[in-house]
């Protein structure tokens, strides 16, 4: 009776250390099975981090190439420029974006003008720059005016400056503006004589720092300046400058076009008649001189 128990008691003890033994295995094969998890996981991490690195560091060396080409460039460049110059695939509208945003608060600011962009002073530091200027261009006031209806007006042709004017406008006058480059030869106007159109140039933008024409002040702010007399015509407007695109009745200059008639005026729309030789000096008096009144009575 007494071993009977006691036999019980250590089959007891063996079944409790078998199922011991298998919890302990258990738990070794869950701890191998979660350190190769954390093994490759981080094996992913790292092969991710790599890609990510290598990433940076190409965008950070194309975007010191975007840097560079801006700096050395002695005129604004366009988007399709930098491209052309940077490798295959390159985001230059991220990149200028982000040089723009990095050049904000410095002493140097990107900035777009006409689809273009530029590296320039920043406006507040202007003033330490005042003592380089090397030749100060003022203009006339009939320069002014031309100047400011071409802007507004563009395309214009010389013609309607004058009409719009109601004076005529010297030859002399334009060539200032065209050597100035704040102007330039747009194309010629597809009507009779085909007279030159004038419009503003990327160095007129450049100078009154603006992005396109279309910035150009309106009546509020022309009215704020000053420059408008307070009573206004009810229907008065600022015409709206057109863009650098040929218009409808545009066609562009060709290439051997100069617009060399600006040196003797532009050809005038009206057809002259050649004159007619006569040995008749009678006949040729009177095709010269209408009779009058008194002769005909």
């Amino acid at each position: 009776m007494t071993n009977a128990p006691r036999r019980a008691e250590k089959h007891d003890m063996h079944e409790e250390d078998d199922i011991e033994e298998e919890a302990v295995g258990s738990e070794t094969e869950a701890a191998d099975t979660a350190s190769s998890e954390a093994e490759a996981s981080n094996e992913d991490a790292a092969d991710t981090s790599n890609v990510a690195s290598i990433s940076d560091e190409n965008r950070a060396k194309t975007l010191r190439m975007v840097e560079a080409l801006l700096f050395a460039a002695s005129e604004p460049l366009d988007v399709k420029s930098l491209a052309q110059r940077l490798p295959e695939g390159t985001d230059v509208p991220g990149l200028l974006t982000e040089l723009q945003a990095f050049y904000a608060p410095r002493g140097v600011n990107l900035v777009p003008v006409g689809g273009k962009w530029l590296m320039r002073t920043a406006e507040d530091l202007s003033f330490l720059l005042q003592r380089e200027a090397v030749q100060m261009k003022k203009l006339s006031r009939p320069a002014m005016e031309t100047l400011a209806i071409i802007a507004y007006h563009q395309p214009v042709t010389r013609a309607e400056i004058e009409e719009i004017r109601g004076v005529s406008v010297s030859t002399g006058t334009l060539d200032v503006l065209l050597e100035t480059g704040w102007i330039r030869l747009r194309g010629r106007r597809k009507t009779p004589g085909r007279p030159l159109t004038y419009g503003t140039s990327e160095d007129f933008l450049v100078h009154f720092g603006l992005e396109s024409v279309r910035d150009l002040p309106g009546v509020d702010d022309l009215k704020a300046a000053g420059l408008l007399d307070a009573r206004l015509p009810p229907d008065f407007s600022v015409p709206q400058p057109g863009d650098d695109q040929l218009s409808k009745d545009e066609e562009e200059l060709a290439e051997d076009d100069s617009g060399e008639e600006l040196l003797i005026g532009e050809a005038s729309d009206e057809v002259i008649p050649e004159p007619v030789a006569s040995t008749d000096d009678e006949t040729t008096s009177e095709a010269a001189e209408p009779e009058s009144d008194e002769n005909r009575e």
